[in-house]
């Protein structure tokens, strides 16, 4: 191959590997849901849509994770004062883990007036890995307590997940590198394989040592009997 194909061949590989770094898939993704609660409130039940956005952020060995609704989901009869209502949220863990995380915030920060849509503040968790791999956060129930009554308000619609993270859990590795403290002038090998094949070394060294040593006593014979 002339200088100038291998040349060019150099840079076409050196273009589809940058373009296979490009592809290749980001380590969190999040997207807003159309999220459709159904609540049961005292006063009835109640329905609303209210896209949802899930955010995390790397903290220590786990993630912030916030839960934000951008419209109100339910409704009061009555005046909501200050500090009165009490959200709190619980989001579907997917992918490698399953379970739930609960989210929380603080109460409302202002009254909400009677008959308006309940805007949910932000909510927020510690998510901590237990596996590794790619986990999904989808919306799930949805607590208020306001005025001594609890209204809980169920996705209804099978929303898709708002975030999905590739996360890796504490002490997750699959292998370690040990290096020995041994004496010596640093040639031995180290053990790569189970005590078995340890073992099985020993066994072959044994073998070279039997074989040395019926080398060594045929060699005397033989020269015993020349002597003779």
């Amino acid at each position: 191959m002339s200088y100038r194909k291998r040349t060019a061949a150099l840079a076409s590989t050196a273009a589809l590997a940058g373009s296979v770094v490009l592809m290749a898939a980001p380590a969190a993704r999040a997207e807003v849901v159309d999220v459709k609660y159904q609540c049961k409130t005292p006063i009835g039940d109640k329905s609303a849509v209210s896209p949802i956005d899930i955010k995390g952020v790397k903290s220590g060995s786990g993630y912030k994770i916030t839960m934000s609704w951008q419209k109100g989901v339910s409704s009061s009869p009555v005046d909501l004062g200050k500090g009165s209502m009490k959200p709190s949220a619980v989001i579907q863990l997917g992918g490698a883990e399953k379970g739930t995380l609960k989210v929380t915030g603080s109460a409302n920060q202002a009254v909400v007036p009677a008959n308006t849509p309940i805007k949910i503040n932000d909510l927020s968790g510690t998510y901590t890995p237990k596996e590794s791999g790619k986990v999904t956060f989808t919306a799930g129930v949805l607590t208020i307590i306001a005025l001594g009554t609890t209204t809980t308000c169920t996705p209804t619609n099978s929303p898709g997940p708002s975030l999905s993270l590739d996360v890796s859990a504490a002490g997750g590795s699959t292998g370690s590198t040990q290096s020995g403290s041994g004496s010596g002038s640093g040639d031995s090998l180290p053990q790569t394989g189970p005590e078995d094949s340890a073992i099985a070394l020993g066994t072959l060294g044994g073998t070279v040592l039997l074989a040395g040593a019926a080398g060594s006593l045929w060699v005397t014979r033989r020269r015993r009997r020349s002597a003779g």
